[in-house]
């Protein structure tokens, strides 16, 4: 059985978090393209067709979450937050497209916008909250319940990240609707407090309770259009709409996601009218299966997502522990060729540029696009760090053969075919390249942490418009003792000058100024080619003819972000 691309560590909080996905588009900010009749990708900003009431649907979902536990180690799952999490939790902000860009804009869960300002060197943030916001049991939706959550996140155990929460110092809730939180220091990313990820918790049912207990196999209550009225372990999740949400309500009566794990056997079913919807993980040949349904199947991809795919160099490895090698490595892959090889059935063909998601493109610079297939250049860098052709047409210094192991996901066809498409490009630029794969649990678990590799082929998902560089170039992210193993610098990346940028990238208020700082340390980045950044994942939305309404992905919270407008066409 063919496997899945996209990994279950594939992870859906503000860190930038490692995942064995498929090597897919361009990083750039294009609109969602969709098609009806023939699946074929086009322009356009997806689909809206009118919808009656009542009625059901059946999904296809690849991934089963391990728990519902949305802030404990368990709820990592970024399908957990699209068939769950978005549904039926509220935040005080959504990301939506504005202005050719994904933004935080204020949720109705709020009665105005957050404001933030700096009293002395800490930062202050005041919430107000909508009266007619309610848990679908009738209680309000309080600001001790904003209190809640922020404390069991800052102070709980086995809390998947506490990023901004662990800056809180005090929490003041001067009436119901008012929270003001107060941060030990300013923290660039203070929307995604309570936003995208965790969202708030009730109060009232869970304090003095065990959280995770109450949570992690489903839960009753809800805040949002949706209710959870099942969930079948290894079988399906069934939702039902919230009587009490003070929202728009679903047009549906029911939303069963069903799991099935293996992309082509899901659009067999899908042809087989067993699934309305898919949101299938980019397999070589999924295209072309969707594309013998014809007008039975309407195809968005959507390029403006949180993932990007690179081949991560260990830096304090040979021979990547030489700058002069990395950049000769930079000078001799074809990104562009790889790009068009695999996936130029998907409309996608140029290389990133960046080590920005295009998610956060805003943000990035195009520095790594003078990174193209160069052999004098390879040649002059080789050589002048020390290095020769051996009789076997192979650079060498000092009896050593610039020679290397690549590491990605075993039995994963698009990625072995992108190996061996490297091997072939190095090999004729003088580098001899292995290929030694294994599970995502190895990878993340035990070989990149430990720095047990040379050079990696994975993604980094980013889970909200927010700049993270820092979580994989600052060199505390290096998981060492000091910090208890923790990081996803990987690649042992010591860039002088590098680190304050990140940490004024991370710490500034002025958004301009973050832009600024953060084209910066893109620049240095560059200059030292720690590794090389390949191509974005599309998202892809599959759905049949029975399915209407506003139909786009939300490359934050999925493409189920706003179920309550789906229904069944007219």
């Amino acid at each position: 059985m063919p496997q899945p691309l996209t990994a279950t560590v594939q992870g859906r909080f503000p860190a930038r978090l490692p995942a064995a996905g498929a090597l897919l588009t361009a990083l750039t900010l294009t609109a969602t393209a969709c098609t009806s009749g023939a699946a074929t990708p086009q322009s356009d900003t997806g689909t809206n067709v009118p919808v009656r009431q009542g009625g059901s649907l059946v999904i296809g979902a690849e991934q089963e979450p391990d728990c519902a536990d949305w802030i404990g180690t368990c709820g990592a799952s970024i399908w957990g937050t699209y068939m769950m999490q978005t549904e039926t939790i509220p935040q005080v902000f959504d990301v939506r497209l504005k202005g050719g860009n994904w933004t935080p804009v204020p949720s109705d869960l709020m009665a105005s916008e957050p404001t933030t300002k700096t009293v002395g060197k800490q930062q202050q943030i005041t919430y107000r909250l909508n009266p007619k916001a309610v848990w679908s049991d009738g209680k309000p939706i309080t600001s001790a319940d904003l209190k809640y959550t922020a404390l069991q996140v800052r102070d709980g155990k086995a809390i998947f990240d506490k990023s901004g929460y662990d800056r809180i110092t005090s929490i003041a809730t001067p009436d119901a609707a008012t929270a003001v939180v107060t941060l030990k220091s300013p923290y660039g990313n203070w929307k995604q407090l309570f936003g995208a990820g965790y969202g708030v918790l009730p109060s009232h049912l869970l304090q003095g309770k065990d959280r995770d207990a109450v949570m992690k196999d489903g839960y009753t209550f809800s805040g949002g259009p949706w209710k959870i009225a099942s969930w079948k372990k290894g079988v399906s999740v069934t939702l039902v709409p919230n009587d009490r949400y003070w929202g728009p309500k679903p047009h549906l009566d029911k939303v069963t996601f069903q799991f099935a794990s293996d992309t082509s056997a899901a659009v067999q079913a899908f042809a087989g009218g067993t699934f309305d919807a898919l949101y299938p993980t980019p397999q070589l040949t999924t295209v072309a299966q969707i594309k013998t349904l014809g007008g039975a199947a309407r195809m968005q991809v959507q390029s403006q997502t949180g993932n990007l795919q690179a081949l991560w160099l260990n830096n304090a490895r040979f021979p990547f522990d030489s700058a002069a090698v990395r950049k000769a490595f930079a000078y001799s892959v074809d990104r562009e060729a790889i790009v068009k090889r695999l996936f130029g059935s998907y409309g996608v063909t140029a290389p990133a540029q960046s080590f920005q998601s295009p998610l956060v493109s805003r943000y990035a610079s195009t520095d790594f696009s003078v990174y193209k297939p160069d052999a004098a250049k390879t040649a002059q860098l080789m050589t002048a760090d020390g290095w020769a052709k051996n009789g076997s047409g192979y650079w060498a210094k000092n009896g050593k053969e610039a020679a290397f192991t690549v590491t990605s996901l075993a039995g994963n066809q698009s990625r072995e075919l992108t190996e061996q498409i490297l091997q072939a490009q190095l090999a004729k630029a003088g580098f001899r390249v292995t290929i030694k794969n294994s599970t995502p649990a190895d990878i993340f678990g035990k070989l990149a942490p430990a720095g047990d590799f040379q050079v990696g082929l994975w993604n980094l998902t980013d889970s909200f418009p927010n700049p993270t560089l820092s979580a994989t170039f600052d060199s505390t992210a290096i998981p060492s003792a000091a910090n208890g193993q923790s990081g996803i610098n990987f690649m042992r990346i010591r860039i002088p000058g590098l680190d304050p940028v990140l940490d004024r990238v991370d710490t500034e208020l002025d958004d301009s100024a973050r832009v600024a700082d953060s084209r910066r340390a893109e620049k240095l980045i560059a200059d030292a080619v720690p590794s090389l950044p390949l191509a974005a994942v599309p998202n892809i939305l599959v759905t049949g003819a029975r399915v209407g309404g506003p139909l786009s992905i939300n490359p934050v919270e999925g493409p189920w972000w706003n179920l309550e407008e789906w229904g069944l066409t007219k």
